[in-house]
């Protein structure tokens, strides 16, 4: 890996890392030589990655973290920095949709996401800050935003809404912490196969939906990896409140 792209010496904190583009982040920026603190509210799969990590190699913690239970921020970090150091990267990664049509959505529907979207990410990196400014460190934050902050498609209101919000509350940590020497940035990934949806793109309806893309694809997780070793490191120090798309184009619009 080249040297400006090494993140040696480095401590990054990564939210919801318990599986999906968390996981993926956790172990790459582990590669790139951070030592990494991983939350999640499923500690049984963190402690796996905690060992996968380990195993190639590199330094990992894991923390039950639920950023919806705001009592649990500030916990986490000290539980990472007392563990690694502090912390120089956040990772805002932890996030949740309630698909369905607006007007069946529920107070809980709604409470759920945003909450985990957007108040849960604002004091998570609320807390990373504090403590970038406290030692006069500086730091990164990334928040993990999406394509469909740019663009509404149905179902998703909720999820669309409170992406939308995390960017331009990404443009307001940018320009109130750069004098801090903190650069907080955006990345907005288009549809990425995990897990979690890899049946759903071999079904008539998910092949239906990619025949609309700009080009009928999905990404995979490493092809997130470019913009985020950029944002995590020194390539990437003159980007400050820049809301990155990976979408393969998508957010250009339905064929």
């Amino acid at each position: 890996m080249e040297k400006n792209r090494r993140l040696d010496g480095k401590v990054a904190l990564v939210t919801g890392a318990s599986s999906g583009l968390g996981a993926h982040f956790a172990q790459v920026l582990a590669a790139a030589g951070a030592s990494v603190g991983v939350g999640a509210r499923r500690k049984q799969k963190l402690d796996g990655l905690v060992a996968k990590i380990g195993e190639a190699g590199g330094r990992a913690h894991a923390v039950d973290l639920d950023v919806t239970d705001i009592g649990q921020i500030g916990a986490c970090l000290n539980d990472v920095e007392a563990q690694l150091g502090p912390v120089d990267i956040l990772v805002n990664n932890a996030g949740v949709t309630a698909p369905n049509a607006m007007q069946r959505i529920t107070e809980a529907d709604y409470d759920f996401v945003l909450d985990t979207n957007l108040k849960g990410a604002f004091f998570m990196a609320q807390a990373a800050a504090k403590s970038m400014i406290e030692r006069k460190g500086g730091g990164r934050i990334i928040n993990i935003s999406s394509t469909l902050s740019h663009r509404v498609i149905g179902q998703l209101s909720i999820y669309c809404m409170s992406k939308a919000a995390m960017d331009q509350m990404t443009r307001a940590m940018a320009l109130e912490w750069g004098r801090h020497d903190i650069n907080t940035n955006a990345i907005c990934p288009g549809y990425i196969e995990t897990e979690m949806n890899a049946d759903y793109w071999k079904t008539e309806g998910g092949q239906a939906f990619l025949a609309r893309f700009p080009r009928p694809r999905v990404g995979e997780p490493a092809d997130l990896d470019g913009a985020l070793l950029l944002l995590a490191g020194e390539e990437g120090r003159f980007m400050n409140g820049s809301i990155v798309s990976v979408d393969d184009g998508f957010a250009i619009g339905f064929k």
